[in-house]
């Protein structure tokens, strides 16, 4: 919904000498950093300074809730005490509004107002009262507290890094540059695949997550994670019960997330998720739930929006939504992205998402932003989250094979059969089990032995060049274990389920770090366009995750076939097509293959050429050119990944003035390592 800047000075007083030309600096300095992400929030902008300037907030806003003036932040109380800047939205805000009317004076319609009124009624665990997505810095000047959170599963970023004595707090990263950061590489981060599964970045002392201190060092903590049940516990609900458990909490978390105050629509795909979405959309506006602004209450107001790849690419499932749209008598956008809209929407892809990816997912999604915009939205409902929590994914099929499931009495409980099913899975797609011989054995058995970590080990290898190995201090499969910390790695060793533990891993990590930046919020809000993830409520999340695995896919040993997202399915049959349905799951993903002087390959060669690939200083040259030219010479999609992910670091290391990174062995680093 909104962009924020924050800082507080730590440590040291705030007296100086030059106080009146350090806080007019300091002013100056918000305001380019709320300037970098004024896309976010071109509706409203506000400040706010400590007296001694120690402490400063900043704010862009886009209105969703409450369009006048009264919702523009920073927020106070009655007091001037405490102050607050909320990125994103938060339902419910009506009900603690009325619970709290007699202790808090509102001054506003707006929902992000209520995170004042619920840290004065319940202090810091006010977070946990919070339902929605959102980032928030609050600081309380009576107790001297400086308070940072994002939302649960990190649908909103927010990073913090320490520049001098002032930690700073931003939406995205490039905010922190007009205070005088200087971003390095963080090789180590960086050959680990750290930036994928824990709190720092690929750039040097840059991290994530909530912060909480006290003019201090930051303390970094957690006020939430997901958990799942001992996986020999039997369920005591049957299938039935679920299925309408299911279905009622969906229909819940899609009615709070219709509410707002513009325009509002539905990214479709050709899968069940986004399906389901418009039609539970479909029959909540006929029985009376407001879309957005519109009060028409007629089916044919809800505006669809869908990536439509070249017809022949394979990727294209623009027909299968188009029937979808016409079951459900809702409008139909597609949105045509062919090479030349792919290659143009690339380096702002880039920088806008900062992160680097090996897909052109972020193109699709910058275009269906901007089409919805064109068409007046300002809202759309997703469906992130839904593979992660009913098991969507082929990569945790052979985790859910890896042990029987006690906890449901109709599951695979024979060896015979689980040895049967293996046999299936690795025809169907020997690739799932790749990489699992080069984990060391401490990490299998601190994994129990889930596949996850060596899938993406190999997805995140990189041509590297041969100096940064002393930098690599762990394998990536055994950073990518170590980062969930020892009472998480316990509980998959012991307690879960492995397709259980693979959920969790991949939420914290693919989700988080991944999906929801490169094809999320920083995406969606280049043509401020707020995204909605209803699979991502708490409160499915926490129903979901009690749910038998063997309910969450099933195995049919007569016709010897998978069925993920089993329960799923059936709680959304009545609001999808037949062919929905029935289809196996599709990740949304962009073509791999592209033709040699298109326009794809044009801007990899303008931006992988020799300089610009040396300049980073951590790839072999000689090794990203063969696979640039095997990429397009000879259609090779593992190499054209490569290629594609080399070529993003040299967009981010140009727009963000990255300083080369260099063997601090080499005789040419006179200042020693800058890695």
């Amino acid at each position: 919904m909104c962009g924020l800047t924050a800082f507080v000075t730590v440590g040291g007083t705030p007296g100086c000498a030059h106080c009146a030309n350090d806080f007019l600096g300091l002013e100056e300095q918000l305001e380019e950093s709320l300037d970098l992400v004024n896309h976010r929030g071109p509706d409203a902008r506000g400040r706010w300074f400590s007296p001694d300037h120690r402490v400063g907030l900043g704010h862009v806003r886009l209105s969703i809730i409450d369009l006048s003036p009264a919702g523009n932040q920073p927020f106070h109380d009655s007091e001037n005490a405490i102050h607050a800047v909320v990125n994103g939205e938060l339902y419910d805000h009506e009900q603690y509004r009325t619970e709290l009317a007699h202790e808090y004076s509102f001054k506003s319609n707006s929902d992000c107002e209520i995170v004042i009124a619920l840290y004065r009624h319940y202090g810091i665990s006010f977070l946990n009262k919070l339902r929605g997505e959102f980032a928030l810095v609050l600081y309380d000047a009576n107790r001297k507290l400086f308070l940072t959170a994002r939302d649960r599963y990190g649908v909103k970023s927010l990073y913090y890094t320490m520049v001098g004595n002032r930690l700073l707090v931003a939406t995205e990263m490039k905010s922190f540059l007009p205070f005088g950061w200087k971003p390095q590489w963080d090789i180590t981060c960086i050959r680990e695949g750290a930036w994928m599964s824990g709190s720092r970045m690929f750039f040097k002392g840059v991290h994530r997550y909530m912060v909480s201190q006290n003019f201090k060092t930051p303390e970094v903590g957690m006020y939430w994670d997901t958990d799942y049940p001992d996986k020999k516990t039997v369920y005591p609900h049957s299938e039935d019960e679920v299925i309408d458990r299911v279905r009622e909490l969906m229909l819940d978390a899609v009615r709070i997330r219709l509410r707002a105050d513009v325009g509002l629509g539905i990214y479709l795909s050709g899968g069940l998720d986004s399906s389901a979405i418009a039609g539970m959309a479909v029959k909540l506006v006929q029985e009376g739930t407001k879309l957005g602004n519109d009060t028409s209450g007629e089916r044919s107001k809800i505006d669809c929006f869908t990536v439509q790849f070249e017809k022949d690419s394979g990727f294209d499932e623009s027909e299968i939504a188009r029937r979808t749209a016409e079951w459900l008598g809702v409008g139909y956008h597609p949105i045509y992205l062919d090479e030349e809209a792919i290659a143009a929407r690339l380096e702002d892809t880039v920088w806008y998402s900062e992160t680097p990816a090996a897909n052109v997912n972020g193109m699709g999604r910058l275009a269906v932003a901007e089409a919805a915009r064109a068409m007046g939205k300002k809202v759309i409902l997703t469906g992130e989250g839904s593979d992660e929590h009913f098991s969507g994914y082929s990569d945790l099929l052979p985790n859910f094979l890896l042990e029987p499931d006690p906890s449901w009495p109709q599951s695979l409980a024979k060896q015979a059969d689980i040895a049967e099913a293996w046999k299936v899975l690795e025809e169907r797609d020997r690739v799932l089990t790749v990489g699992m011989d080069e984990v060391a054995a401490p990490t299998k058995r601190m994994l129990n032995n889930t596949t996850l970590s060596a899938r993406l080990s190999t997805i995140i290898s990189l041509p590297y060049s041969s100096w940064t190995d002393q930098f690599m201090l762990r394998p990536p499969s055994t950073a990518f274990a170590e980062n969930f910390g020892v009472q998480v790695l316990h509980k998959m060793m012991e307690k879960w389920h492995p397709l259980h533990s693979t959920q969790y891993q991949w939420m914290k990590t693919v989700l988080a770090n991944y999906i929801l930046r490169y094809i999320g919020d920083n995406i969606d809000m280049v043509h401020q366009i707020e995204t909605r993830p209803p699979f991502l409520d708490h409160y499915v999340t926490e129903y979901a995750n009690n749910i038998p695995p063997s309910l969450k896919i099933r195995y049919d040993p007569e016709s010897k076939t998978f069925r993920e997202k089993h329960i799923l399915r059936e709680a959304m049959k009545p609001f999808v097509t037949e062919e929905i349905y029935n289809r196996t799951k599709h990740p949304f993903v962009g073509p791999f293959t592209y033709q040699e002087d298109g326009p794809v390959h044009n801007s990899l060669k303008r931006l992988l050429t020799e300089e610009n690939v040396n300049q980073l200083g951590f790839f072999d040259n000689d090794a990203v050119q063969r696979d640039f030219i095997k990429a397009f010479r000879d259609k090779d999609g593992m190499c054209f990944q490569r290629a594609f992910t080399v070529a993003q670091y040299v967009v981010l290391g140009q727009r963000f003035g990255v300083k080369k990174a260099q063997d601090p062995g080499c005789s040419e680093t006179s200042s020693g390592p800058h890695v």
